[in-house]
């Protein structure tokens, strides 16, 4: 037992002194006994204590000691029983240190009095020891000296000093206290003296600001804050004080000593909200009135008051859902009138919103159902103010006490989890359970009041469902309540149901241009009749949209609101009848034309009744676009008669209202789709094989009679040749559908390309246009970013433009160093470049501005030369030095410079001589260039001897002072007054004799320049570097910076000075806004064993960045202060390297360290921005730069600079399983609690799980926090709000930012995803960023403000480059166009800017519900455009963001997308938008969403998706037509060829000489229309990098491979978005996101790409190479297992192509073929081996791979068994999405079509001759049949047949022989050929696909029959036979070594591929040998 106590005491001792293992060398916090506190105990004590004893323990053991007992005490008596999660193992612990500590004590026994003597004198000794009252002094005496002083780096080291004191005395204080309780009172009198107390009274006092709090310390105010002095907040805190009208509280509620009560307590007392929540949405609301007021004015009087007006603008934005709530339900707000209400009632229905908001966890999500709980409390807080009675509210009270959590929220979250819970983990339908839209719509009529207040549980919405059924073909049974408003129902209508104008207008137009062009394009009244048959098409498609109407509904009938059942109905009513009346009406007009009837009076009706129809809705709808016009309909809806006419043409929601655009937008969007549309059906009717040139051939086909077939037919005799036709004009149609969204892409392209050239983008795109351009930089950042400035006129003398010019620069530079520091701190330039880059104050008396170095550098030199080479005049020299302004700069620079620095060194006493000198000098320069004798008065030849002479005087004067460089400095100005004398003038001393003379006289006595004032100024020693570096620097700078990240982020930045932008406002008075980051387990900073550990080669993390960033790796060397060939080995010696050098390779990937890191760059930003605002305080109006001002040193310790940024900006992390982490000690949470150390304004939000024991039951609470890292570097808890339960319920990463919203500020948002990054100089324009909410973009003011990107992983592989390309693309160009004209933009990713108020009261900014919101970014913008926001894009700013970097991650994370796209379809939001936008706003909402799957993939009718973050790229150049045009093409022509049609109609068009039909026949639509789709791509790389770098960037792009890999990534998408539709199965899925260096083994690129690639693309690769090969080509097509639709189509256009080639009649030859096919092969060649971009293609690795692939296709797998593991568990995964019986049935259907190729096939053999009856199928399934058993009986299981091993043997090899001899005999007797033979088989493999297809849909009851081994069986075959045709080209490859190096200089840059070339030769095939 002794063993085990000492063990412990070793423990916890470690812990206490924070001595963890390897916690110095990873460089996180120490983590004492305090971080093991479990959080089920709930005390924040207990944590203090322990602290405060681990501080003081190698100070006083003892006292250490006796924190820790009552420690101890504190913790047995929250959990006597040790009942919670921990509570056991830390007591014991803790416990057992105590005991070891007692034991060494004299009698071991616990003298308490003792223990308070100690504690007493320790707490003396301690207060001594720190000297807290000169502590104190000191403190206010540095805050009472200014902020500007240059001691703000001391004030911060003391007041950190002090905080951390004073917490410690605290805790002393309270133990002390706490221990006195258990002596007598006379004995706690004894040993705690009243003056003792006194002390701890008086440093208890000075310990307020050491409560916790977020901003502002509201609870506990503090002197040492500066923000609770600003007015603004003053006036917000006193404005929520207790008013009259509030009923006077109870005596046994206090609020602190610290404040007043306020309305906040009395809502707390009267519904019970939790205290923390109170104290959050107390700060939150005063920091939203303190911003609005600041907005306003700052008040002055001395006790502030809030102004009205900011009171009115925060209620109207708060309560702004809730007033359009009442106003659409027909109720009265809580409030009678508004406008007679008080300003403190205002207030208080705020307060009580907010409250209400803050504690609703999951239920936030339900916007309308708090606007429900808002209205039915704020009528009992009204009830309550007339009544004057302070008393709980009937709705919160129960038995327990009084809370609104348990009594108001957690009923509607039970409902909400049961619900959730029943969606089986997003397996079951959607239509099976109601998800968060459901509950909210609930809301939105009146029958929601049916739940009364307090809530009527027992009503239906309250009713939990059944658990669901495991069994899937059983329907579960009990009652339950059905949807709300709309059902997603998983099938392929939804596409017409939501666009179904779209569709109507498409296939509308199409009728009327064929029938156009079946009357020879003649217009007369026949046409005019047969045209007019589009009304009852019209009709009867509305009709069909009212039967979707009434099946998509199916579902919600029973909580549908009967108006709206009434309206389905009734529209399916009008709509029959019309239908029905329409056609009538029509077929009645065509027979009065058929009998010559002169009258027409049917047709006249018709048509009449068609033009009113057609008239009034054109007018009405292009009417409704006005908005006046809009808001009158609106006020006539109280005429009956217009309100139902609007509630049947459209139903009424409570979103999607007023979903219309000003009349300047929707002018703009309309004629851009006119452009469009006109330019599409000019092609569609006039071009290519389309409309028009088919019409003759048309009528040809149907007159022809056609008796033979080929094969034995069905379908194709006497119905006038339908599918021919049909096969003509498959192609057309696809093209119809197709180009449209071609023509979209290519006028988006070049209006974006034309609105970018508008805004300037892409001027600065080179260092050269960055120099040229320069001068002119601080004049633009004057006009854009710097707050406006009186007296800044442009009409303004030369001496007033200088001095302007000089104000500009000297405000600009202290912007402009501040992002060259930071572009050093990042190592993205040495410290020489940093030099160079950095621009002068300005602040000086030189009457010039000063640039940055590396303008001027090496200019002097040339200036010099041509004074030297000077032959000409003056003025011409002068011209040659002019004509490059910097070196006239340059020369003008020094010239000044000169004199000043000679005037400042000689200003001393004893140096009158040498200053008039210096003047005598300059005045004989002055006046000889006013003579134009300089050339005559001084010898220019001799100027490189003046220029050394001064050199070497700055180079002794930029030292520090010392006896022997006095002399020299003397030396060498004496040596510059000789050169100067004797060899440089030539002017006539006797005009000035008496100056010589006094100067000769001086020289000779030798005291001429004895006396030097050395510089010590801090300007003046910059002014001598400077000059000195301005003289010797001969290299010219024009490469600075050479790092290629850094040149772009200084091009960008420059260029954004020119853009429009709004005008910045004072850091004071602009909106305040958060930054808002989720975070799961990623990684958040490398660890050193992450970053050395190596891969299969040697290759480490550390190693590949060292290569592709060796730049930067020489930079970071530098700025730690080591040599630049040092490596990492050598950093372990100093831990501050070492975890510097962990920073360093996390800042390149894509980790939180990275992210944080460039969010807290806005804090930089704004705190430099406040800084130079208040130091510029009085300077302004008199138009001076004072040199404090330019002087930005320690701007980040300024308390003011930082309580104002404080008030502005918010940062918070919201890491939802950290308090996990911190239990688990993952390295994760010690690297948060870094993160949160280094950044003190960063804020950690986590969930909270404690589990406690209550009667034997393990109890889970959940809470909501929110910490920070205290002055002890530890995080301190801030808030803790208890949850209803679990609050993930729905996705993940939605509900974890919902959870944590709460603890955001400020009227803004951004959200920001963990792989994202900032940068200092894009942080200075947020203030304008944020200034677009208030500006014009419309009809609404914006709600989302869409920020550029720039993906910063391009750089690291080729695939990255890829990625970053393509996203360049839509993030840039792409969305320009959505937002303007368009006005369809949503939010696509998330550095997107949100009105936070505006979204916090109507859902938040995202959405959760399992599944349908998997894609949960997009659907904000769906519901931010349906409650009239406004989405808009700006592109002056950018924020980085990392891409997944490896093809495997690149996959997964297409699969993600594309699957959360096709859940996008099925949802309502789409839904409404496709029904309630305008037409021209609608087509660009559906071609920028759904419209790109239908585009691109027309031939998948059901598989539609929504917008592919790619859409306008390049990666369809070779696909657009394989996937379009040739699949209908060669369909219809494999019918004709297989059927015998073909040939028919070919020779009668010989015989008849007909070349029309001939050409028909033989169109082979080689027009690539895909090609236009590079446009977007190649048009943005020309605008922002210029022509040339675009046209090399593209074709270096595609010799890397870019087609393959955008082809390889088609597939990707195509699977994942049709497998979702049909059944479902997207997922959330981590993708990584980190770097790359290790070998995908070739079994996992088989599991990820088989269903998706392999199968689609090897199969049909294979058998057409065999085919092509044949004699007799065959055709044949394969499947995988449990595909769908889109999972077969790609591989049969290759087998199309080889049928036709084979049996169709094809006049074109064999060039015609290839130009053909060249695109499908391509196709096949993609999927196949596209893969290998990822593999290393070594022989040795190949080897390993084969081995591993057969090992895991082999092995049988069983219960428990993995996918990774085995091929059985894989197969079976790869299955498990067909769980319904409708997707089973489909399945079945989609399979049957691969019997048509055995069929056609057959017919074609020579064996058949020319028999066509269908007995030749029956044969042929015989033989397939002998195939099977043969198959079966060379794989009987040998488990089985273990007993006749002999036997089984034998039977096989008669088989064989028996076999082989059939063929043979059937060979040499029949007239079977061989390649009958290889036909029959390749016609079998689809057909057993086919079979195998099936049996997998209905895999349970092929189990029950017994044939699921023989299945699976046949199954790994064709896996094995599939993975051998993949391997082949792999194994060849990776013999030739060159391939490999050829391969991996494609993939990756030039400096790694040459660095693992370089390491693999010296180190033996492993690099990192010596690490």
């Amino acid at each position: 037992m002794s063993r085990v106590e000492d063990l412990w005491e070793r423990l916890v001792r470690a812990a206490l002194r924070g001595r963890r293992a390897g916690g110095d060398l990873y460089g996180r916090p120490d983590s004492g006994l305090a971080a093991n506190v479990p959080s089920s105990l709930g005390n924040r004590d207990i944590d203090d204590i322990l602290r405060a004893a681990d501080e003081i323990q190698d100070d006083d053991p003892n006292i250490s000691r006796i924190l820790c007992e009552h420690a101890y005490s504190l913790a047995q008596n929250l959990d006597p029983n040790s009942e919670g999660r921990g509570v056991l193992q830390f007591k014991t612990g803790l416990m057992s240190v105590i005991k070891q500590k007692l034991a060494k004590r004299e009698g071991g026994s616990i003298d308490r009095s003792q223990d308070i003597a100690r504690l007493r004198e320790f707490y003396k000794l301690y207060r001594q020891k720190h000297n807290v009252d000169k502590l104190r002094e000191e403190e206010m005496k540095l805050r009472e000296s200014g902020v500007f002083t240059g001691n703000l780096g001391e004030l911060e080291r003391t007041t950190k000093t002090r905080k951390r004191v004073l917490a410690t005395l605290k805790v002393l204080g309270n133990v002390l206290e706490q221990l006195t309780k258990d002596v007598s009172p006379e004995e706690a009198e004894r040993l705690i003296p009243e003056e003792m107390k006194r002390v701890m009274e008086s440093d208890a006092a000075m310990t307020e600001d050491l409560i916790p709090y977020n901003i502002i310390p509201l609870d506990a105010p503090t002197l040492t804050n500066p923000i609770v002095s600003f007015p603004e907040v003053r006036a917000a805190a006193s404005s929520l004080k207790y008013f009259r009208e509030l009923p006077k509280l109870p005596g046994t509620f206090s609020a602190p000593d610290t404040r007043s009560l306020d309305m906040f307590d009395f809502l707390q007392y009267t519904f019970g909200f939790q205290k923390d929540n109170v104290s959050n949405q107390r700060e939150h609301v005063v920091h939203l009135l303190a911003n609005e007021q600041s907005r306003l004015r700052i008040p002055e009087d001395p006790e502030p008051i809030l102004d009205e007006a900011a009171v009115q603008r925060v209620f109207s934005k708060a309560l702004d859902n809730y007033i359009k709530w009442c106003n659409y339900l027909g109720i009265l707000p809580v409030w009678s009138n508004l406008e007679g209400a008080s300003k403190e009632k205002k207030l208080l229905f705020i307060s009580l919103y907010f409250l209400i908001w803050g504690e609703a966890a999951n239920v936030r999500f339900l916007p309308e159902c708090l606007c429900y709980i808002f209205h039915h409390m704020g009528r009992e807080l009204e009830e309550m103010l007339r009544q004057q009675v302070a008393q709980p509210a009937n709705s919160c009270v129960s038995e327990f006490g009084v809370s609104f959590m348990d009594q108001v929220i957690r009923p509607l979250y039970d409902v909400i989890c049961a619900e959730a819970g029943n969606n089986d983990n997003g397996r079951a339908p959607h239509s099976a359970w109601r998800n968060y839209d459901d509950f909210n719509e609930y809301f939105w009529s009146l029958h929601c009041f049916e739940l009364s207040w307090p809530w009527r549980k027992s009503s239906p919405f309250f009713l939990k469902p059944p658990p669901r059924s495991k069994n899937v073909l059983k329907s579960t049974g009990g009652k339950r309540c059905g949807k709300t408003s709309f059902v997603e129902h998983r099938t392929f209508f939804h596409l017409y149901h939501s666009f179904h104008r779209l569709w109507m207008f498409l296939l509308i137009l199409f009728q009327g241009l064929t029938i156009v062009a079946f009357n020879n394009d003649q217009v007369n009244s026949k046409t005019i009749r047969e045209v007019l048959s589009i009304g009852p098409t019209y009709f009867l498609m509305k009709f069909l949209e009212s039967v979707l109407d009434i099946v998509m509904m199916y579902g919600a009938y029973s909580t549908l609101r009967r108006m709206a059942v009434t309206r389905i109905f009734l529209r399916f009513l009008f709509y029959t009848l019309t239908s029905v009346f329409i056609c009538f009406l029509y077929v009645r007009a065509l027979q009065e034309q058929s009998t010559a009837n002169t009258r027409s009076v049917v047709y006249r009706i018709y048509v009449i009744i068609i033009s009113i129809y057609a008239g009034a809705k054109f007018f009405l709808s292009f009417l409704m676009r006005i908005p006046a016009c809009h808001r009158l309909s609106n006020r006539c809806e109280s005429w009956s008669l217009i309100r139902f006419i609007k509630w049947m043409h459209q139903e009424h929601y409570y979103v999607g209202r007023g979903m219309y655009e000003r009349a300047s937008d929707f002018m703009k969007y309309m004629v851009f789709w006119l452009v469009i549309l006109g330019c599409k059906y000019a092609f569609a009717y006039f071009l290519l094989a389309s409309i028009r040139p088919l019409v003759r051939p048309t009528r040809l086909i149907v007159r022809m009679d056609i008796t033979e077939y080929s094969w034995h037919d069905f379908v194709s005799k006497n119905n006038h040749n339908a599918l021919t036709v049909l096969s003509l004009w498959a192609p057309v149609l696809c093209i119809y559908l197709l180009d449209i969204h071609i023509f979209y892409t290519v006028i988006s392209a070049i209006w974006g390309f034309l609105l970018g050239a508008r805004d300037r983008l892409g001027e600065i795109r080179s260092l050269e246009a960055v120099h040229q351009l320069f001068e002119k930089f601080p004049a633009a950042f004057m006009k854009t970013l710097h707050v406006p400035l009186p007296n800044r006129g442009s009409n303004q003398s030369f001496d007033q433009d200088l001095e302007k010019n000089k104000l500009d620069a000297a405000r600009f530079a202290p912007f402009w160093n501040e992002i060259i520091k930071n572009l050093r701190e990042e190592d993205y330039i040495n410290d020489l470049e940093m030099e160079l880059l950095q621009m002068p104050k300005n602040s000086g008396t030189l009457p010039l501005v000063q640039w940055p170095l590396f303008l001027l550098a090496s200019k002097i030199f040339h200036a010099r030369d041509m004074a030297v080479e000077y032959k000409e005049s003056q003025e011409d020299l002068w011209d040659r030095v002019a004509r490059d302004d910097y070196m006239k700069y340059a020369v003008e620079e020094c010239f000044f410079a000169v004199k000043l620095i000679l005037t400042a060194i000689l200003d001393d006493e004893g140096n009158n001589e040498g200053k008039q000198w210096v003047e005598r000098i300059y005045e004989d320069i002055r006046g000889s260039i006013v003579n134009r004798s300089i050339h005559v008065d001084f010898q220019l030849n001799k100027l490189p001897l003046v220029i050394q002479k001064i050199t070497a005087l700055l180079g002794i004067l930029k030292k520090d002072q010392t006896p022997e460089l006095e002399t020299g400095a003397v030396k060498a100005i004496l040596d510059l007054y000789d050169v100067m004398r004797i060899d440089i003038l030539s002017i006539n001393m006797r005009d000035n004799y008496e100056t010589w003379n006094m100067l000769s006289k001086a020289r000779s006595e030798g005291r001429l320049f004895q006396k030097l004032k050395w510089p010590k100024d801090a300007d003046l020693k910059a002014q001598v570097n400077r000059l000195y570096s301005l003289l010797t620097i001969k290299e010219s700078a024009a490469s600075i910076p050479k790092n290629l990240e850094a040149r772009r982020r200084l091009e960008f930045f420059t260029n954004s000075l020119f853009m429009e932008m709004p005008v910045a406002k004072p850091v004071k008075e602009m909106l305040s806004f958060s930054v808002f980051t989720p975070y799961y387990s990623e990684i958040v900073l490398y660890s050193m064993a992450e970053l050395l550990k190596k891969n299969e080669d040697g290759i480490s993390t550390l190693f590949y960045l060292q290569k592709i960033y060796p730049d930067e790796w020489k930079n970071f060397l530098s700025r730690i202060g080591r040599d630049e060939s040092s490596s990492e080995l050598d950093l372990s010696d100093n831990p501050t390297h070492i975890l510097e050098l962990r920073f360093w390779a996390s800042y390149r990937g894509q980790t939180l360290a990275r992210t944080v890191r460039g969010m807290m760059y806005y804090r930089k930003a704004l705190m430099l921005q406040a800084y130079l605002e208040q130091m510029s305080v009085g300077d302004v109006e008199a138009g001076i730069v004072s040199n404090e001002q330019t002087d930005v040193q320690g701007f980040e310790l300024s308390p003011e600079a930082r309580s104002q940024v404080d008030l502005k900006f918010t940062y918070v992390v919201t890491c939802q399983i950290y308090g996990k982490q911190k239990e688990e000690r993952k390295p994760e949470a010690a690297d948060i609690a870094l993160l949160m150390q280094r950044n003190e304004a960063l804020r950690v939000a986590f969930i909270d799980v404690v589990e406690t024991l209550k009667d034997g039951k393990v109890h889970t609470e959940y809470f909501s926090k929110l910490v920070k890292a205290d002055i002890n570097g530890k995080d301190k808890e801030i808030y803790s709000i208890k949850l209803p339960g679990n609050p993930k319920i729905g996705e993940g990463k939605p509900e974890n930012q919902n959870h944590a919203v709460i603890f955001t500020r400020g009227n803004a948002v951004q959200t920001i995803d963990m792989n994202q990054d900032n940068y200092f100089e894009e942080a200075l324009k947020m203030r304008n960023l944020l200034e677009e909410f208030h500006c014009d973009h419309g009809l609404r003011p914006p709600t989302i403000l869409g920020v550029r990107e720039h993906v910063f992983t391009g750089s690291v592989s080729s695939l990255a480059s890829f990625m970053s390309n393509q996203e360049a693309s839509f993030v840039t160009l792409g969305q320009r166009v959505l937002a303007n004209p368009l006005k369809v933009r949503m939010h696509y990713g998330h550095p997107d800017v949100f009105d936070r108020v505006f979204h916090i009261t109507r859902g938040g900014i995202s959405k959760a519900s399992r599944i349908i919101n998997i894609s949960e970014d997009i659907f904000s913008g769906f519901n931010s455009t349906l409650r009239q926001g406004n989405v808009t894009h700006h592109e002056y700013i950018q924020v980085g963001k990392g891409r997944d970097v490896g093809l495997n991650q690149i996959a997964v994370f297409e699969g993600k997308v594309a699957g959360g796209n096709g859940e996008q379809v099925l949802s309502r939001d789409i839904y409404r938008l496709g029904q309630l936008l305008d037409f021209f706003r609608m087509l660009s909402f559906y071609f920028t969403t759904v419209g790109y799957y239908f585009c691109t993939m027309p031939l998948l009718p059901w598989l539609f998706g929504s917008f592919m973050m790619n859409s306008n790229k390049f990666d369809q150049i070779y696909v657009q037509l394989t996937v379009l045009c040739v699949y209908a093409f060669l369909y219809g022509r494999v019918y004709l060829a297989l059927s015998g049609v073909g040939e028919t109609i070919q020779d009668r068009a010989d015989i008849l000489q007909n070349a029309a039909l001939s050409a028909a026949l033989n169109a082979q639509f080689l027009f690539q229309i895909g090609v236009f789709t590079a446009v977007p791509m190649v048009l943005g790389f020309i605008l922002e990098q210029g022509f040339l770098r675009a046209v090399v960037g593209f074709v270096t792009m595609q010799f890397q491979l870019c087609t393959v890999f955008f082809t390889f990534s088609l597939g990707t998408k195509t699977h994942y978005f049709g497998r979702t539709i049909l059944h479902g199965g997207a997922r959330y899925q981590a993708t990584g996101r980190g770097f790359v260096v290790r070998h995908i083994k070739f079994t996992e690129n088989y599991r990820l790409y088989a269903r998706s690639h392999f199968i689609k693309g090897s199969l049909s690769l294979s058998l057409s190479l065999s085919l092509s090969l044949s004699l007799s080509c065959a055709c044949v097509c394969t499947a995988e297992y449990s595909a769908s639709f889109s999972n077969f189509f790609r591989m049969e256009i290759v087998l199309l192509l080889i049928v036709y080639l084979a049996y169709g009649d094809n006049e074109g030859g064999a060039l015609a073929y290839i130009l053909l096919t060249v695109s499908s092969w391509f196709l096949a060649l993609s999927w196949l081996l596209g893969q290998e971009q990822g593999i290393f293609l070594v022989i040795i690795r190949t080897v390993e791979d084969f081995r591993d692939w057969t090992n895991w296709l082999l092995y049988r797998g069983g219960i428990g068994v993995k996918g990774e593991e085995s091929w059985e568990a894989w197969w079976d995964e790869e299955l498990s999405h067909i769980r319904t019986f409708s997707g089973r049935v489909m399945e079945t259907i989609l399979s049957l079509r691969f019997f048509i190729f055995q069929f056609g096939i057959i017919y074609k053999l020579d064996v058949q001759g020319t028999n066509t009856s269908l007995s030749v199928y029956g044969y042929s399934w015989i033989v397939f049949a002998v195939l099977i058993i043969l198959f079966k009986v060379f794989t009987f299981s040998q488990k089985i047949s273990v007993n006749f091993q002999l036997l089984l043997r034998f039977v096989q090899g008669i088989a064989f022989l028996v076999a082989i001899a059939g063929i043979a005999v059937a060979v040499a007797l029949t007239g079977l050929s061989i390649a009958d033979i290889f036909a029959c088989i390749l016609a079998f493999l689809p057909t057993g696909w086919a079979i195998l297809s099936i049996a997998c849909a209905w895999k349970p009851v092929v189990k029950k029959i017994g044939l699921w081994k023989s299945i699976r069986s046949i199954a790994r075959l064709y896996d094995a036979a599939m993975g051998m045709i993949i391997f082949i080209p792999i194994a060849l490859f990776s013999w030739f070594p060159f391939v490999s190096t050829f391969q991996t200089r494609l993939m990756f840059n030039q400096a790694f591929s040459r660095g693992l070339e370089i390491s693999l030769i010296l180190a033996g095939n492993n690099p990192n040998t010596d690490l």
